[in-house]
């Protein structure tokens, strides 16, 4: 489950090109979760594959729901701490509020770029772009497993100055990152060139509290050539070392600062099945 891709050998489309490069012979993680978000940017074979993680995991569609409830307290917590840069990796397609709407409603002079390496987030990145006149939002096709490359695509669209502040947001991305793909190293690779001061936000979804049903979504993903790790609470925790971890720590994102009328009233922890954290660079 995860907003896009930002993971894996994806080429942005060509013009002529267009059906073969967005993959609609296939299901992709990003459209699947725009399934589950109840969006329209997806393809039968998408909502096929959905279908079997809804039978595998019922509440899929609740932990999507969740996981992007976070996102918005997340982000918003970090405007209010006064952070004006977002590096949003794994934007996957818009579905509003998007970050730049959250934080940008506390302040308008905010500035967004969003990451994505999936080319039909590319087609529909210009409604990522829309923000208020005072701040600035951009999108860099990138793949988040090159670091390298996605810190230089970032950096090419001129709006976020690594010498101030950042959010670095790595949403529902790295369950989508096996460990021989080495995703630890990747974060700390990408936080290496943040400024002190900068924020990690992330999402990771967990086979903690029902293991069997996650076996089964990590296999159904596994058949369409989409590789997934759930990981445990220590091993989301390991991608915080060296950062000053925000209260309440490690958690599940329906616990993570709820908002009242939220939270754990309504679902439970396996149903959510999501750690999440947000943790400040000294």
């Amino acid at each position: 489950m995860n907003r896009g891709s930002a993971v894996g050998d994806q080429p942005a489309p060509e013009q002529g090109d267009m059906e073969a490069d967005l993959g609609q012979d296939r299901a992709h993680s990003a459209r699947m979760y725009d399934f589950y978000l109840g969006g329209k940017t997806n393809y039968a074979v998408d909502r096929a594959a959905g279908r079997e993680v809804i039978k595998a995991f019922p509440a899929v569609e609740t932990a999507a729901r969740a996981n992007r409830a976070y996102m918005h307290r997340a982000v918003r917590y970090l405007a209010h701490r006064g952070v004006r840069q977002f590096i949003d990796v794994g934007a996957g397609i818009p579905t509003a509020p998007n970050v730049h709407n959250v934080v940008q409603a506390v302040e308008p002079e905010c500035r967004v770029v969003y990451v994505d390496n999936d080319p039909i987030v590319l087609v529909y990145a210009d409604s990522l772009l829309h923000g208020a006149p005072e701040g600035r939002t951009g999108y860099a096709h990138a793949d988040a497993t090159r670091p390298d490359d996605l810190l230089a695509a970032v950096k090419a669209e001129n709006i976020i100055d690594f010498d101030r502040p950042i959010g670095l947001s790595l949403h529902a991305l790295l369950h989508f990152v096996p460990d021989e793909q080495n995703p630890y190293g990747l974060v700390a690779h990408l936080l290496d060139e943040l400024p002190a001061g900068s924020y990690l936000s992330l999402s990771h979804c967990t086979g903690d509290f029902a293991p069997e049903a996650w076996q089964a979504i990590v296999e159904t993903y596994a058949q369409r050539a989409t590789p997934v790790q759930v990981r445990s609470r220590g091993e989301v925790l390991s991608f915080f070392n060296h950062l000053d971890l925000v209260e309440p720590g490690i958690t599940l994102a329906h616990r993570w600062r709820p908002e009242p009328g939220s939270g754990p009233s309504l679902v439970s922890d396996a149903q959510v099945s999501l750690y999440v954290g947000v943790a400040r660079k000294p």
